[in-house]
């Protein structure tokens, strides 16, 4: 799906995604949506999209369960309502749901976002130490996902390790030199992040070293 690609791309630092680009992504995500209520495939990756571009946790989360319904199978599926959920910073069913992921496909060439994304669920409970873990996990499958190399500064800040957090951070600005907290609140924080969470973000980035603009 094209409209997931470009969210990816964006959210990735992979290159310049414009506003446009990421508008015409969102539509095609949701005539995906609209065509598509028997793929589940269409469904978790539309759901995913219009969680991240448009805020809309609420409608992503009913297709994203339609896709479920339609396979409970779906590794991806249950990684997307992982996402979905800690996004709203529900924490345990955003980690039952990414443990359910990878039970279901343990040597899945993705499970890497699978890693990444049970990071993100314990940083929203708190769990720093462990948010760490598995950020760190996620980036010995994948060591240039720029996701989890951000949770890796978040978490190291916020346990108080500043020179494992600056050095993250240094590996972070590798892959995205231009990266302000301005910046990635824009680009991939406010739209979809609950309020609490985008603050540990920011604060963690802050703390580490990341300039405001």
């Amino acid at each position: 799906m094209i409209g997931y690609c470009r969210l990816l791309q964006r959210r990735q630092g992979w290159g310049h995604v414009s506003d446009a680009e990421l508008a015409e992504g969102l539509n095609l995500a949701r005539q995906a949506i609209e065509a598509g209520k028997d793929d589940p495939d269409a469904l978790w990756m539309g759901g995913y999209v219009v969680a991240v571009c448009a805020g809309d946790r609420t409608t992503a989360a009913g297709v994203i369960q339609r896709a479920l319904m339609l396979n409970p199978n779906s590794a991806y599926a249950w990684s997307a309502k992982g996402w979905v959920l800690s996004f709203g910073g529900q924490s345990d069913p955003a980690v039952e749901a990414f443990q359910r992921a990878m039970r279901l496909s343990p040597l899945d060439p993705m499970a890497y976002t699978f890693a990444g994304g049970l990071a993100l669920a314990h940083l929203v409970a708190g769990r720093y130490e462990e948010a760490a873990d598995w950020a760190g996990r996620s980036l010995r499958e994948q060591p240039r996902y720029a996701i989890a190399i951000r949770m890796k500064v978040v978490s190291f800040t916020h346990l108080d390790q500043l020179d494992a957090a600056q050095h993250w951070l240094k590996q972070l600005l590798e892959i995205q030199p231009r990266l302000t907290i301005a910046g990635w609140k824009t680009t991939y924080g406010a739209t979809f992040f609950a309020p609490e969470l985008l603050d540990i973000y920011a604060e963690g980035l802050r703390k580490a070293g990341l300039p405001e603009e």
